[in-house]
């Protein structure tokens, strides 16, 4: 039954209703590949190394730079290697006072660091930036490694087909892409590759391609408790394309969708995102490119006009130098331009550059550049920070949209660590409860930073009135309190903290001592006291009689 359910047949069916979201925009995403991207597309699966070199829509190199200061942007404020850029919390557990959740929570997260850092995600994160960037959508294939636990791979755009369930969330890819004949025999086996690639083997084409159909997407016939690869929750398939044998390359199963996708805003129950910063700047890009080449030809009439004259001067030549000549006819004509024209070419100019600002201010490259630029004008500190909120502010959006696809990998990574067997025991008070990911890296702190400056501000302010009307309007602040958030805001980790029950107790420590330490010397003040009445030679009733108690 699971067998005739899961026939080549029923993925030709499902192909079929995939590609038709797919090619309602096909057209759009290579609009814009045309614009930004060029060489990284692949909507036909046999142009595998066959990339086109050259692109005759492009004739300005703004789009270009935006797009690379876009994805160096992320990359650096979003998910850099250097910073902590990742929190591991427990869900609906408050961490306060609980140290012992805070440290394994803090080692869990120097494992993923690890982790992330020997696999190739750093490397493919940028490429990511720009697919999402220009196309609104970028899906990553994650893939077990015995050596890093996790090896990446990026999908060219228009390779891939997908599908939503009610949620939203996507849990249906149908990837189409070239293989060679000594790949798939080798990681296939003999007995499941087609008669054509056995064919290229025996024929020593070990080079020829393939085209290859991997599906994914829940499973039908799913049972929790089953430990056999197709009965897992997510079926996995791969097959050939263009063979007519009725059976797969492989059929087995994922426990977790083995995809990350990374998408930008969606329109309703829309299955493709609808907007991203490529196709909000497509307009300008295209005006900017008829601009720049109205732009040269207006330029080229001025420097290298075309000349018109009298046809005996047809044949002769003439020497493009400042002393160059040439004879004139029997009636004294000569060469002259044919158009004698002076266009505003300054005004056109003035034009291109705010059409480049504007592409790149939709690519928030004044947010990642605003430091610098801001200098420039000489504000304050306080009008770069009211500044820098407001910016972040616009990017919260997008930098939402991309936490959501990190989230996928996050999860994919916890379960795989869970599956080897990596993770150190967590304490007894978090067993059975969800972990979650809180992101902190410089883009999301710089959000954080509201929080912060009213903290801040707060705090100011309660020390400042304490001062001039009341000292014991101090008493209103709970500094372990204060502190404690103010680390959790700043990303400060919990090994730089001492346990608040632990301060108090060091605290009462201290105002013990100090308390003793008061008692000493009022005790010796006393004595001294008592001396300098007394006298050095003074005994018993001889002082009680100078002190009137006799």
């Amino acid at each position: 039954m699971t067998e005739t359910k899961y026939s080549k047949g029923y993925f030709y069916a499902r192909r079929a209703e995939l590609e038709v979201a797919y090619n309602n925009l096909k057209a759009d995403w290579q609009d814009l590949a045309d614009y930004f991207l060029p060489r990284s597309v692949r909507f036909l699966a046999r142009m595998a190394n066959k990339q086109p070199v050259k692109n005759k829509k492009i004739k300005d190199s703004t789009p270009l730079i935006a797009l690379r200061n876009f994805s160096s942007g992320m990359m650096s404020g979003a998910t850099s290697p250097a910073t902590n850029w990742f929190k591991v919390k427990i869900r609906n557990y408050s961490q306060t006072d609980n140290y012992e959740v805070k440290r394994w929570c803090n080692n869990v997260e120097n494992i993923f660091r690890d982790i992330f850092n020997s696999s190739n995600l750093y490397r493919v994160l940028p490429a990511v930036y720009k697919q999402i960037g220009v196309f609104g959508i970028s899906v990553l294939g994650l893939l077990e490694d015995e050596t890093s636990v996790l090896r990446c791979q990026l999908l060219p755009i228009g390779s891939y087909r997908i599908a939503k369930n009610y949620k939203g969330e996507v849990d249906t890819i149908c990837r189409v892409f070239m293989e060679t004949a000594k790949n798939l025999y080798d990681r296939y086996g003999e007995e499941n590759v087609s008669k054509e690639v056995l064919d290229a083997i025996h024929s020593n084409r070990f080079e020829e391609m393939f085209e290859i159909v991997h599906f994914v997407e829940p499973n039908k016939d799913f049972m929790p408790d089953s430990v056999w690869a197709e009965n897992k929750k997510y079926v996995s398939v791969y097959y050939e394309q263009a063979s007519k044998e009725n059976k797969f390359l492989s059929k087995s199963g994922f426990d977790k969708f083995p995809y990350a996708v990374f998408e930008s805003e969606v329109n309703g129950e829309d299955v493709y995102p609808c907007e991203c910063p490529g196709i909000n700047a497509l307009p300008d890009v295209k005006q900017l490119m008829s601009m720049v080449i109205d732009e040269g030809k207006a330029v080229k009439k001025m420097i290298s006009p075309t000349y018109k004259g009298p046809a005996s001067l047809k044949n002769k030549k003439m020497i493009d130098a400042p002393a160059a000549f040439i004879e004139e006819d029997e009636n004294g004509r000569g060469l002259s331009p044919i158009y004698e024209v002076n266009p505003r070419v300054l005004e056109v100019d003035s034009i291109i550059e705010k059409l480049k600002d504007s592409i790149k201010e939709i690519f928030y490259n004044d947010l990642f550049a605003m430091i610098l630029n801001t200098s420039e004008h000489s504000r304050t500190a306080t009008e770069v920070n009211e500044l820098k909120e407001e910016k972040m502010v616009l990017l919260s959006p997008l930098l939402q949209q991309i936490h959501n696809g990190l989230n996928q990998v996050m999860d994919w990574v916890f379960d795989e660590c869970i599956k080897l067997n990596i993770l150190p025991e967590p304490p007894v008070e978090i067993m059975g409860e969800n972990m979650d990911i809180e992101f902190v890296s410089t883009l999301a702190q710089a959000q954080k930073a509201v929080k912060i400056s009213a903290m801040e501000r707060f705090t100011t302010f309660t020390i400042n009135l304490a001062q001039a009307l009341d000292p014991s309007l101090a008493n209103k602040l709970n500094a372990n309190k204060i502190l404690d958030d103010y680390a959790d805001f700043a990303n400060i980790s919990p090994e730089h903290l001492v346990p608040t029950r632990e301060a108090e107790r060091k605290k009462a420590q201290q105002e013990e001592v100090q308390a003793n330490k008061e008692k000493m010397e009022q005790v010796k003040n006393t004595s001294e006291i008592i001396k300098n009445i007394a006298g050095t030679d003074s005994y018993g009733s001889d002082l009680m009689a100078r002190l009137g108690l006799t």
